[in-house]
């Protein structure tokens, strides 16, 4: 497992989470619910894991929602902090740029 993700699904547990303002927007564009994110992230799978991104570690994850449905979520944790798990954005993957699993992007 990610470090990013072990890190991030503690803060999520302990409540502390922040919404970026494009999270929200991706969010309602999509029709996902924020404590689906949030809940889904304890089960979530490493998509792809950014430990060095410049702005503070970051991770791509696969995760599910209420009613089973694919959702992809970038968490971050800003550099030099401890917390707050930051959700990035959320979003449903396209099939056909992701894989039948939706862990893999599709080569063009």
């Amino acid at each position: 497992m990610s470090e990013t993700l072990r890190r991030v699904q503690q803060l999520a547990s302990a409540g502390d989470v922040k919404i970026s303002s494009h999270g929200y927007d991706e969010l309602a564009e999509d029709g996902i619910l924020a404590r689906d994110v949030v809940n889904g992230t304890h089960g979530a799978i490493v998509v792809e894991d950014y430990p060095n991104y410049p702005k503070g570690p970051c991770v791509l994850v696969l995760l599910h929602g209420s009613e089973g449905e694919a959702i992809h979520a970038l968490w971050g944790i800003p550099r030099g902090k401890t917390g707050p798990a930051v959700l990035i954005t959320a979003y449903r993957p396209d099939p056909e740029k992701w894989g039948a699993e939706f862990t893999r992007r599709r080569t063009r």
